[in-house]
């Protein structure tokens, strides 16, 4: 028994090298767990947005927001620290505080053992067309006085082996953007530690969707945080019409919000 235990402790910790989670990761066993923060192993000021383009791998090094981007609350329209082009990738990166607005993809992206310790006015807002592919894997957020996620363009987001902390809502479809899309997001493997509002806000007259899995939540003994909330989003600039909200205890609609209470966990 002992020696299959070390084979499976094994066998986990070359998955986790294999991803590139390095030693600040989030650790899984059935479910989703909470994440081991990474030690910074330096730090970069940024006064004017950084544009990558390929991979940037920032070797856990702690970027902070300076002068122009030295502001941390939740005004619209601050300048994000990295804007990622089509098809690029960030990873192994700290932000710390003052985080401004965080990170900005343009087109498909990938956002791997990225950290935000102190989420400004978003942690990352996707920004692509309607095929894009947006996918988030490791690392984690805390301190979002409101979203962690914000989806603006189209396309699909993914978000995996990912923990979120003391926050107000981990994703949201635009509700009232000039320009509405089908969007799609996808959880899975999530550990959620309260206090927090809701993990997904949709919007069900454009089609959006949301697809929950293996989601692990803490702290939260009257299961007040939300699982999915769905809305009559708009065009206008309006405040969106909230329409239904679903708990783990009902399960979600089975077409906008898909997920069982079997797919929620709390510890």
């Amino acid at each position: 028994m002992f020696n299959n235990l070390r084979k499976r402790w094994r066998a986990g910790v070359v998955a986790l090298a294999a991803l590139g989670l390095g030693l600040g990761a989030v650790v899984h066993t059935q479910g989703a767990s909470a994440a081991t923060w990474p030690t910074a192993t330096g730090s970069v000021k940024l006064t004017a947005s950084k544009s990558v383009s390929g991979t940037l791998d920032g070797g856990l090094k702690r970027y902070v927001g300076s002068g122009a981007l030295g502001g941390s609350g939740q005004e619209e329209g601050q300048d994000p620290l990295f804007v990622l082009a089509d098809g690029a990738t960030l990873k192994n990166v700290i932000i710390g505080s003052p985080a401004a607005d965080g990170v900005h993809c343009l087109g498909s992206c990938t956002i791997s053992n990225v950290w935000w310790e102190n989420v400004g006015e978003d942690a990352a807002t996707f920004k692509g067309g309607s095929s894009a592919k947006y996918t988030v894997t490791g690392g984690a957020a805390k301190g979002a006085d409101d979203k962690v996620f914000q989806h603006n363009g189209g396309g699909t987001l993914t978000v995996s082996n990912f923990a979120v902390s003391d926050f107000g809502k981990l994703y949201r479809s635009c509700g009232n953007c000039s320009t509405q899309h089908k969007r799609a997001v996808v959880l899975k493997n999530v550990a959620v530690t309260a206090p927090g509002s809701s993990l997904v806000g949709i919007n069900a007259n454009f089609g959006d969707t949301a697809t929950f899995s293996g989601i692990t939540i803490a702290g939260d003994s009257s299961k007040k945080i939300s699982i999915c909330v769905t809305y009559k989003g708009n065009k206008t600039g309006a405040e969106p019409t909230k329409l239904a909200t679903y708990k783990a205890s009902t399960g979600g609609d089975g077409t906008s919000c898909k997920f069982t209470s079997s797919n929620v966990t709390y510890k």
